[in-house]
């Protein structure tokens, strides 16, 4: 970070490249860590350790097998709409012999930066890594109808979905209200709902969230065979030479 002429510098590195950005700010986050030393909770037999929290199984219980533990104190995505999910999960498998697993959780996130970042599910890179063929749709916002219209048309919408299928994998909204636009896909994610159902989707025009459907349309398209190519082709021609 450094002073510019009238702003402020960042100088970034990413993927090996490295960029500059102006900025009018610059804030910086130190992070979170839970409050966990004043517990006592060696005497309850909870293991722990101060950067990670109270460790947790999959069903959210502890070391010690009678007790529980929820939210930031013990999840990665320390949000407060995780927090309220995992206090579900807790009060199911504790007091009602439950067996739900909070991996089996979708959690979307958004930062409510301008425009806005929020994201669901996989990343390419997490997909990869599990050795799961992805293939990305991606729309740009200034595609968008009701983003050119109010004027904030910076940004895009990432689809991620396993190669071969319309099963979607992840996403990514980049958008003036992202927040919103990444519960569709959280939803579809949870339901398995795929692309190739969100593409028969009617959506109320002009939307912001036309991006997805537009995302699920160029995955539709892909779904073409040469045949069915050929003879749109032809229906397409055929339109406009009849309305010469």
């Amino acid at each position: 970070m450094r002073q510019g002429e009238g702003c402020k510098i960042v100088d970034l590195v990413s993927s090996g490249d490295a960029f500059s950005v102006s900025v009018d700010e610059i804030l910086a986050g130190i992070g979170r860590s839970p409050n966990v030393e004043a517990l006592n909770l060696e005497a309850a037999g909870v293991r722990y350790d101060t950067a990670r929290g109270v460790h947790v199984d999959d069903f959210l219980r502890t070391s010690n097998r009678r007790i529980f533990a929820a939210g930031d104190v013990c999840l990665e995505h320390k949000f407060t709409h995780a927090a309220e999910a995992s206090a579900r999960i807790v009060v199911r498998n504790a007091l009602f012999l439950g067996r739900q697993r909070v991996s089996a959780l979708m959690i979307p996130w958004c930062t409510y930066t301008d425009p806005e970042i929020a994201h669901v599910g996989l990343y390419v890179r997490q997909a990869r890594a599990a050795k799961v063929p992805v293939r990305t749709f991606t729309i740009l916002m200034h595609d968008v109808d009701r983003a050119v219209t109010d004027g904030g048309d910076q940004g895009f919408v990432k689809v991620h979905v396993r190669d071969g299928t319309d099963r979607i994998l992840g996403a990514t909204v980049v958008a003036p209200h992202a927040g919103e636009m990444i519960n569709g896909l959280s939803l579809a994610i949870t339901s398995r709902i795929g692309l190739r159902v969100l593409a028969k989707v009617i959506q109320a025009y002009p939307t912001q969230a036309e991006a997805i459907k537009l995302a699920a349309e160029a995955f539709a398209r892909t779904r073409l065979t040469p045949r069915l190519r050929w003879l749109a082709g032809r229906w397409l021609a055929w339109g406009r030479a009849a309305g010469r």
